[in-house]
């Protein structure tokens, strides 16, 4: 038999063969998908789009163009939509919030907040979607139920910036950048109206609160410190020193670690929640600034801005496992949970690390 007739043979079965091996063994993107029914979303700053991530493949399956400069993004409760602060540019003054339909990968529609500038900070708590407007000072609250703004509520403070609620839902904190400061606000009343200033160091920016609710941890750009507010008196009970700029921070879902991102020293920071102490440091180039911690604790997703990608870090070995290259200028990050997940029960506070 000669060559032509057995290459000829052999493309012939791979014909008939390939399609019948695709059904039996589906693409791994698409196997994963379906079995985690997850997604981790990431914000390109520089290319004004979300990116739809596979969390088990790492491959982007999408993205979808947002407001000009989106810099945070929360998911649903149910893991179908996504809400996307667009904060604008240097240039151009932002005042939108992008909703977003992860699975069909499109903008359902562009909120459009009138005279609340610059959104950032935004979660979502008790079914709605609260958020910081920096200009005006203020936090305000998105109905998705009502498709409306419902509550605006002034904190005194300048560049009102981050913005994290405790996990039972009943406070607010906010990073109050240039007032050195952390707002709280009580929303266990029927209109939230109750405020106290807590005084922090210089240029508060990162901020989240512990997953048992007692210690809300600030990071300050003006003195690498960090503030441990105790929320049970709402007075900073312990500081220490950390780094340079530790400009975002998040606790591990058991609230054993906390991880700080520092971008002037290109790292990494592992801390232990309870002793304070340092765990370990890790390089991170390229301007490290976004952190999300995976749900089941394992790994951590840290968006390194200048080099245009997501690293992502193995928290049992310690060390960066992988990289995800999903745009340009990557910051804010968020999970998305199952579709198939039961979302009859209460929200729970949730948001994505940002700048």
């Amino acid at each position: 038999m000669s060559i032509r007739i057995i290459v000829r043979l052999v493309v012939a079965v791979a014909l008939v063969a390939v399609p019948a091996l695709v059904r039996a063994f589906p693409l791994q993107t698409t196997a994963s998908q379906a079995a985690t029914g997850s997604a981790l979303l990431i914000l390109n700053k520089a290319e004004n789009t979300l990116a739809i991530v596979d969390p088990v493949t790492l491959r982007v399956l999408g993205k979808v163009a947002t407001g000009e400069g989106p810099h945070e993004v929360v998911a649903s409760a149910d893991g179908r939509i996504a809400y996307v602060a667009n904060y604008g540019t240097q240039q151009k003054v932002g005042n939108s919030i992008s909703i977003i339909d992860i699975s069909a990968r499109r903008e359902i529609k562009r909120l459009e907040l009138g005279p609340l500038l610059r959104p950032h900070g935004i979660v979502l708590a008790n079914g709605k979607v609260y958020f910081t407007a920096e200009v005006n000072r203020v936090i305000a609250r998105y109905d998705p139920a009502q498709d409306r703004v419902d509550w605006i509520m002034g904190t005194g403070q300048s560049i009102t910036h981050m913005l994290v609620v405790t996990p039972d839902g009943r406070r607010a904190y906010t990073a109050n950048i240039v007032s050195d400061t952390v707002t709280q606000i009580d929303f266990t009343l029927p209109v939230p109206q109750q405020v106290t200033q807590i005084q922090v160091g210089k240029q508060p920016e990162g901020i989240d609160v512990s997953p048992d609710g007692r210690e809300v941890w600030v990071g300050q750009n003006g003195d690498g410190q960090i503030s441990i507010i105790d929320t049970g008196t709402n007075k900073v009970k312990e500081t220490i020193k950390v780094g340079e700029v530790p400009i975002r921070l998040k606790f591990a879902p058991d609230g054993k670690r906390v991880l700080v991102s520092d971008p002037k020293a290109s790292e990494l920071i592992v801390l232990d929640a309870a002793t304070r102490k340092e765990i370990k440091r890790l390089k991170v180039e390229g301007a490290p600034v976004g952190i999300l911690v995976a749900p089941d604790g394992t790994r951590a997703f840290v968006a390194a801005i200048q080099a245009n990608k997501v690293m992502v870090v193995d928290l049992s070995k310690l060390e960066i496992a992988a990289s995800i290259e999903a745009g340009q200028g990557p910051d804010g990050l968020a999970w998305a949970n199952g579709a198939a997940k039961d979302s009859a029960t209460s929200p729970k506070p949730t948001s994505g690390a940002q700048q």
